[in-house]
């Protein structure tokens, strides 16, 4: 039974602080590695090994303290997030049917647009400026061939969005979740045919079989490790990698608008299952056999654990305003935050470690401004686009033939009206289009009306030359 309460209620507030909050780790994690110049990343090496590397300085860098180093820490993990984005995803696709039957294809374009306006409009906007900044200070500059993949994007599409990782990294995840909202009409008819534990079961069977397939028979690695193998990161890019997520998120969707389900766990219960879920997850990361499973836990630990902290933090209902507003540009954000990092630091931080945690709030709240910029522009962008391709469909179209005019309205002419009599021609226009046509005004001693000459006819009840009288035996 779906609770109509839950499908008209506005955004989860709390949610959209994970959203942004998300959007802003990923930020530092991506700052961090650059600035850094990739010091750490997960490897198969076991927990202890790992461990020390975190707090172990880097060499050949500027040495920021045992205690930077420590509060670093949660940086180094921000691509955990990812993960979070894929469970959020699915769980968003289910709510936004708002219980009404999936009509395919309204849906796919619906959604599609949401990903890709976006990214459009980024993409569009950034582009003259990136090369702007490239030609200003002898700067990286993407080359043609990579700006037509973004600006065209998904023409050119690829799970492993190599075209587009030479304008920004970040957006090899693009593809992935265009990717989830393709297939979700599938999963939901899926979900309905063999029920929620059926459907969690097999996605997962299939998501760990496969994972297995690309840890020990694909010679891959998860996205988040740099590391010399075969075939890299490439086998982690597909849905199959995080097909049992993306189902996860759907299903609590369902008992949520059902009214049931982990959203609606007092905080104790689910931190009792988010952090074990969660440790479990983390130590996963630094085995090689823990890459099978490392993705399935971490989104569920880490989520249930955002869940309590952000409930608390929304409670006031400023705040909670604040956390919807700000979850609205966290995709935009995401789309942008790269950017801001690579160019800020490349050239202004550079080896600079006080500049360096000097401007990281600003790259946080510059980011914040473009995105929201961005956003306001986007509607904008897409009237524009309309327009200009109406114009062209317009330009584009062969005029019909039209039948010879065989009389002209002239004002005072009694009229038909669409076969009604009684009408009197007030005024005439004569309008140019693609062919001239007049626009008339009539009336019928009550009321006026502006129409077209197409929909008139002459109420001339005398016979003229050539024609054929109405008390003709031929009528």
């Amino acid at each position: 039974m779906v609770n109509s309460k839950m499908l008209r209620s506005p955004r989860l507030a709390w949610l959209e602080g994970i959203r942004i909050a998300a959007a802003v780790l990923l930020l530092l994690y991506h700052a961090q590695l650059l600035f850094t110049g990739y010091a750490y990343t997960p490897q198969p090496t076991g927990l202890a090994d790992n461990l020390r590397q975190l707090v172990t300085p880097v060499e050949g860098a500027a040495d920021p303290g045992l205690l930077l180093r420590l509060l670093g820490i949660p940086a180094w993990f921000g691509f955990q997030f990812v993960d979070v984005f894929v469970l959020i995803s699915g769980f968003s696709l289910v709510l936004s049917l708002k219980g009404k039957p999936l009509v395919v294809g309204s849906f796919l374009k619906r959604r599609a647009l949401r990903i890709l306006w976006p990214f459009w409009t980024v993409a569009w906007l950034s582009y003259p400026v990136l090369w702007a900044i490239g030609v200003a200070t002898h700067s990286y500059i993407p080359s043609l061939w990579h700006t037509f993949a973004g600006a065209t994007f998904p023409l050119l599409f690829d799970y492993s969005g190599e075209l587009l990782l030479a304008t920004s990294g970040p957006w090899w995840f693009v593809p992935l979740i265009l990717s989830f909202a393709l297939i979700f009409p599938f999963l939901w008819h899926l979900l309905q045919r063999w029920g929620a534990t059926n459907l969690v079961l097999i996605s997962t069977l299939l998501t760990v079989a496969y994972r297995a397939l690309a840890v020990y028979k694909f010679d891959g690695h998860p996205t988040y490790v740099i590391l010399d193998t075969p075939t890299d990161w490439h086998p982690f890019l597909i849905f199959l990698a995080k097909l049992s997520t993306f189902v996860l998120g759907m299903v609590v969707a369902q008992l949520y608008v059902q009214g049931k389900g982990p959203i609606f766990w007092k905080s104790e219960r689910a931190l009792l299952l988010g952090v074990p879920v969660y440790t479990l997850g983390f130590v996963c990361q630094f085995y090689r056999a823990g890459w099978v499973f490392v993705d399935l836990l971490l989104p569920i630990g880490l989520t249930l654990c955002c869940m309590v902290l952000f409930r608390a933090i929304a409670q006031p209902r400023p705040i909670a305003t604040l956390l919807t507003w700000l979850g609205a540009h966290s995709y935009t954000y995401f789309l942008i935050h790269n950017f801001v990092v690579d160019r800020t630091i490349r050239l202004v931080v550079q080896d600079d470690l006080s500049l360096y945690y000097w401007l990281l709030p600003v790259m946080v709240l510059g980011t914040l401004i473009l995105a929201v910029l961005a956003d306001y522009a986007s509607p904008l962008l897409q009237r524009l686009v309309g327009a200009l391709l109406r114009d062209l469909d317009y330009v584009l179209t062969p005029t019909t033939v039209r039948h010879r005019r065989l009389w002209n309205p002239r004002m005072g002419d009694p009229v038909l009206y669409k076969g009604n009599v009684g009408w009197t021609v007030l005024k005439v226009e004569k309008l140019l289009d693609e062919r001239a046509f007049f626009l008339c005004q009539i009336s019928d001693g009550q009321r006026s009306l502006w129409v077209n000459e197409d929909d008139l006819e002459p109420a001339v009840t005398l016979s003229h030359a050539g024609e054929v009288s109405k008390n003709s035996a031929f009528f």
